[in-house]
Formats: C-alpha cells, sequence, structure tokens
C-alpha cells in the first residue's frame, strides 16, 4: 500500500479518462514504464474530483513478490516519483496482506478553507459556526447537501465537523471527518456552514435542508480552491502518518471585493505551499 498526494489543478479528477490526465492514468502510466503494471494490480482508496489537491490518498498495488523482495521502499518510492508527472508525490509504501482493499478506509479527513468563500466574513462568530458545525455532525439524509449518484444511499454519518483554526485561534476553515463521503459532500457542507456564519442562511435552513431531504433546496457548493483530503486512516497503515493538522499562518484575506479576487491566485498558492511542505517532511522521513 502507498500514500500519495497531488495539487488539484493538475489533474482532471483522479479517475482513469482517455486522453486527459488523470490520477489513476498517471500512476497507470508510471507503472507501466517500471514494467510492473499488471491488469488489476491497482485500486485507490478516494476518488476525487478535478481542482480538488490531496495531501494523502491511499492505493493498493499488487506487485510481484520477487519484486518485492529485490527492491527497497525507499527505491520503489524513488523509482515510481521519477516517473510521475510534476504535481503528484508518493511518499509512503508498506507492504500489506495481498487481500487488503485501499477503499476499506476507517474515515477520510477533509479541510477546508472558508476564507475561499467570497460571502466568508472577516470576523466569523465562532459559537454560530460551532452550532453550524454541530447541526452538521452525527447521521443524516444528506441528499440537499451532496450531489446524487444513480441509487447510491444519501445516509452518512459525520464523526467530526470543526473549525479549523490558524496558529492564533482564528477560524480558517472547517474540519471534517467520515468514514465516507458522497459527490461533493464537503464543498456543499463548507458552502452551508459559510451561509450560517455570513447570513446568507439561517441555522434553521440548514437544519430543515438535512430534516427535509425531498424537499429540494440549493444552499451552495463552495470552490474547489480550499478543499484538500488531508488524510485517510486504514487499519493496515500505520497511524503515525496519518499527522494532525500542523498550525499553520496563512495570509490575512482583504476585506474589499476587488482585493479579494486577486487574493484568490495567492490562497491557491499558500494551499499548494501547505502539501508541499507536508510532502518534503515525509519524504525525508522515509
Amino acid at each position: 500500500m502507498v500514500a500519495f498526494g497531488y495539487h488539484g489543478d493538475c489533474f482532471h479528477g483522479s479517475q482513469i479518462q482517455p486522453e486527459i490526465r488523470t490520477v489513476e492514468g498517471s500512476l497507470q502510466k508510471a507503472l507501466k514504464k517500471l514494467t510492473w503494471w499488471s491488469e488489476g494490480c491497482l485500486e485507490i482508496c478516494s476518488r476525487t474530483d478535478a481542482g480538488v489537491s490531496v495531501r494523502m490518498n491511499l492505493a493498493c498495488i499488487t506487485l510481484p513478490k520477487s519484486l518485492i523482495e529485490q527492491v527497497s521502499p525507499k527505491s520503489m518510492l524513488r523509482a515510481i516519483n521519477d516517473n510521475l508527472p510534476v504535481g503528484m508525490v508518493m511518499w509512503y509504501v508498506q507492504e500489506v496482506p495481498s487481500n487488503t482493499r485501499a477503499r476499506k478506509a476507517n474515515y477520510r479527513h477533509y479541510l477546508y478553507r472558508l476564507e475561499a468563500i467570497e460571502d466568508w466574513p472577516s470576523f466569523p462568530d465562532r459559537l454560530l459556526m460551532e452550532k453550524a458545525c454541530s447541526v452538521i455532525q452525527g447521521e443524516h439524509n444528506f441528499t440537499n447537501l451532496c450531489k446524487i449518484e444513480g441509487d447510491i444511499n444519501p445516509i452518512r454519518v459525520i464523526d467530526e465537523c470543526s473549525p479549523w483554526l490558524d496558529y492564533n485561534g482564528k477560524i480558517i476553515g472547517i474540519s471534517v471527518k467520515a468514514r465516507a463521503f458522497l459527490w461533493n459532500q464537503v464543498r456543499r457542507i463548507a458552502s452551508a456552514v459559510s451561509g450560517v456564519v455570513s447570513g446568507r442562511i439561517t441555522l434553521e435552513d440548514l437544519v430543515s435542508a438535512l430534516e427535509n431531504p425531498d424537499i429540494p433546496v440549493d444552499l451552495g457548493r463552495a470552490n474547489s480552491d480550499g478543499l484538500i483530503l488531508w488524510s485517510i486512516s486504514h487499519d493496515e497503515i500505520d497511524e503515525a502518518i496519518y499527522s494532525i493538522v500542523p498550525e499553520i499562518n496563512f495570509t490575512k484575506r482583504p476585506e474589499d471585493a476587488r482585493e479579494y479576487m486577486r487574493w484568490l491566485s495567492l490562497l491557491r498558492h499558500e494551499m499548494a505551499v501547505f502539501l508541499e511542505k507536508e510532502w518534503l517532511v515525509r519524504i525525508k522521513i522515509e
């Protein structure tokens, strides 16, 4: 099993698509260059949409026993990274039982930087935000806070929804954990929480959206710029690599609307640097 990350703006999502650069396609291409590829040898834990950045995703790669015995984990990482495109890095490898399923995660942990949303206030009410987060937490029918695919069950359990704070204790976003998420669920949760805190919607509107899934309501979908799949907990992976979220000092978001639009470019850069620093630390550890 391997842990890897990527910048969302470098790929058209994670799932393989013909003639388009995707995460799965890039992994497949790297393994083929190394002659390590065999049909069905790759299973990725979490799917992500275009534009969504990832500090840590997981994948099971089935390799011949003889190869595993001959190539050290460090050499394996170096070989694969030498064949991956810019914007993607593999930073951890661990041998696991052959019947391990990558998708059987205990939880997935997302961060969303709410400052990326236009209506996010300069001085958010922490108590109000915590109330909005507590509404999201627990088991709900999330039909109004996701994009439903076919006959997928919209009921999910959110194990944690809490403020993401910077090193000064200022709210910069939300931290959300669950075993599994629906399509666009975290981005719609982020929009809803931002809406409550900014006054765009009320706390009662959010409660109603969850309690009345048969009554369609659109609470918005946040852009992908602020979203990071931070970590994944899996029985076969050392808990130490999940990593607590480090204290961070991002630039202050400007209050002027025009300056905000320009500042979004800086936000994207800061989010990318945030990931690169994490990957550099992890690669050195390995």
